[in-house]
């Protein structure tokens, strides 16, 4: 009988152990900087100007820190990796629509578990092309939103799980918008241009440069 009581509160021991050495793992680290989008075949468009702007309400760009990668410039980077201007008339704008990155509390946590987070990432796009006199030729829009649950740790652990939201988010978008671009713009698509190094004719609104709205961090 004492060896059982042995046996088993030896095993429960190692199961302390193994559930402590568990929790003592860092998170793996988070790819370094923001994403790129330019090793994709350009969406080269019949017009002679593509203008990417920003969201015009501070609102449709609010992000709660932490907050590594910051989802209006990365649909900025998307847009201006992507899109390209193959030559014609008229001109196409670019325009964030959203770009958030919200949190919430998803649980306070007990005796076996931590207090745990939920994260929303929102974004949406609309790219729409004009004729030389202003009228509309076309448009399309994308959007994409990702939930995840995620512990409310350490700044470090809630860092990189807004990180990779975000860059998941990114990619979402990435394959929502060309998707929607060659289903409602197909006759304004042009093939591969014929020297690669050629460039494109993009260009960013500098006045209006992104302005995310950063929030207090939740206690």
């Amino acid at each position: 009988m004492a060896a059982g009581i042995d046996r088993r509160t030896a095993l429960g021991g190692l199961l302390v152990l193994s559930a402590c050495g568990g929790r003592s793992e860092e998170p793996p680290p988070a790819p370094v900087g923001p994403p790129s989008y330019s090793y994709l075949t350009p969406l080269r468009l019949a017009v002679g100007r593509i203008e990417v702007v920003p969201a015009a309400d501070p609102a449709a760009t609010r992000v709660m820190p932490p907050a590594p990668l910051i989802p209006a410039q990365v649909v900025t980077i998307m847009a201006q990796d992507r899109l390209s201007a193959a030559g014609g008339p008229g001109s196409a704008r670019f325009r964030t629509q959203v770009a958030t990155l919200t949190r919430e509390n998803a649980g306070s946590g007990g005796v076996f578990s931590g207090a745990s987070e939920r994260l929303t990432c929102v974004m949406r796009c609309r790219l729409e092309v004009v004729t030389d006199e202003g009228s509309p030729a076309g448009f399309a829009e994308a959007e994409v939103r990702r939930t995840a649950v995620r512990p409310a740790g350490s700044q470090a652990e809630r860092a990189r799980a807004a990180e990779e939201i975000v860059r998941l988010s990114g990619n979402d978008l990435n394959v929502e918008f060309e998707y929607q671009v060659r289903r409602n713009l197909r006759s304004l698509l042009r093939g591969p241009a014929p020297e690669p190094d050629a460039p494109a004719a993009v260009s960013t609104d500098p006045a209006a440069p992104p302005t995310p709205v950063l929030e207090p961090a939740p206690i």
